[in-house]
């Protein structure tokens, strides 16, 4: 793992990790902070992307590290901290997201809601269903739904109790271009408003430039370049196509 000295970090970082995780013969050494609103993860298949964010969201315990949300420690092997997953209030959406099989899509959007007061509760609901254009779709089961509106549920059901981050691990996949653009717009507004950052995995660059996205190219279990959009994806576009996988 890196040491503290090897990362200056921003005074205006939101989140900082610096962290090690082994499995067999792969090691994971990242060290990068978030300082923009939207941040995209880059690299092949096998580059340590889903792990860097299931350490980040707590479901996974590497062997050492530090992660610091807002100035506060979430994660310190060293000490002994890790805040529990549900209590780091980050929203987290996969490729393969998992409603409740038998739940309505409401009560799939109202369920981490229990503590908002019932009106206020369904407020959210709505609003949440409204962004994502399935709320004509409140009462039918998970079931019921096709591919990109099961993924559109689960992305209202990772927003609705307002969280501190959220990460994507290519949870756009399954959306067609003209919708998968339109809610990108109105995701990036309604985050915007809240200041709430979005970390995402993608293969897509079209994401990093609509987003304005700062760009993390992971390669070989390490950060092989970060920074803004332009200056990192621009002068290595064929190189990344070719080497790294990456499919614009």
């Amino acid at each position: 793992m890196g040491g503290e000295s090897s990362c200056v970090v921003p005074d205006s970082a939101f989140l900082t990790a610096d962290m090690e995780h082994r499995v067999g013969t792969f090691t994971l050494r990242i060290n990068f902070s978030l300082t923009t609103p939207w941040t995209v993860l880059f690299g092949p298949s096998g580059a340590g992307k889903s792990t860097i964010l299931r350490i980040l969201g707590g479901l996974l315990q590497p062997q050492n590290g530090r992660i610091t949300m807002q100035d506060h420690i979430v994660l310190d092997v060293k000490q002994g901290i890790s805040i529990p997953a549900g209590k780091r209030k980050i929203g987290y959406v996969t490729q393969q997201p998992a409603l409740f099989p038998h739940m309505t899509v409401h009560r799939n959007v109202a369920f981490g809601l229990h503590a908002l007061p019932p009106k206020e509760r369904s407020r959210r609901v709505s609003e949440m269903l409204r962004l994502f254009r399935v709320d004509g779709l409140s009462e039918r089961m998970p079931g019921e739904l096709s591919g990109g509106e099961y993924q559109r549920v689960a992305l209202a059901r990772a927003l609705a109790p307002e969280p501190r981050l959220l990460m994507l691990d290519e949870a756009f996949s399954g959306l067609d271009a003209d919708l998968k653009e339109s809610i990108l717009s109105e995701l990036t507004v309604w985050l915007a408003a809240r200041g709430v950052p979005a970390l995402y995995v993608s293969h897509d660059l079209g994401e990093a430039y609509q987003t304005a996205a700062n760009v993390i190219v992971i390669d070989k279990g390490g950060v092989e370049v970060q920074g803004p959009v332009q200056e990192v994806l621009a002068p290595r576009r064929e190189r990344l196509l070719r080497q790294l996988g990456i499919f614009s």
